[in-house]
């Protein structure tokens, strides 16, 4: 093999590398997105099913009287379901969404289990479509940087810090989790 020859396969071996480190980087981005919504799913179960189980008339329901109410928790949880995948990786609101401040205010529980179940289809429908290059992409939310997929790791951590305090709220009621039971 003549120098040129040599210089050209390893050039050509250069870039198959390449490409490959950038479908692996790609593959690992969207395995994640898969990861993110297997766990997201198992979490919206359990607080839909918990939203479901609780009688209406404890929606109004606090513990201390300044903590959350029942209804305001489901509803803060849903309002963050529109907004942060919007904030991190610019996936439109619905144009039929009101996420401002009174949405939290929302008690009714037939429209309370709606914009819940609105905004956890919302997501799982968004972020299939959400690229590699978007989950990687950085924006500043809350005074810091994050990816994309750490914006997914907020939105699941949100969504785990309150049903934990839907279960401690369901608990003080004498209500048991559906998959408790």
């Amino acid at each position: 093999m003549n120098l040129k020859t040599t210089i050209i396969t390893l050039c050509a071996i250069c870039m198959l590398l390449l490409d490959a480190g950038a479908a692996s980087a790609q593959s690992g981005a969207e395995d994640y997105r898969d990861d993110f919504l297997g766990q997201f799913t198992y979490s919206t179960d359990r607080i839909y099913a918990l939203a479901e189980a609780m009688p209406e008339e404890n929606y109004s329901w606090s513990p201390d009287g300044v903590a959350m109410p029942v209804a305001q928790v489901y509803m803060h949880i849903a309002r963050y379901n529109f907004l942060l995948p919007q904030m991190v990786l610019g996936v439109e609101i619905p144009n039929d969404i009101d996420t401002g401040d009174s949405m939290e205010e929302i008690t009714d529980k037939e429209e309370v289990l709606r914009l819940l179940e609105r905004s956890i289809n919302h997501v799982k429908e968004s972020i299939p479509n959400v690229s590699a290059e978007e989950l990687e992409g950085t924006v500043a939310i809350y005074g810091q940087t994050v990816t994309g997929v750490g914006g997914l790791f907020q939105l699941e951590t949100h969504m785990s810090e309150h049903i934990g305090q839907s279960i401690a709220y369901a608990r003080m009621l004498g209500i048991t989790p559906p998959w408790s039971q």
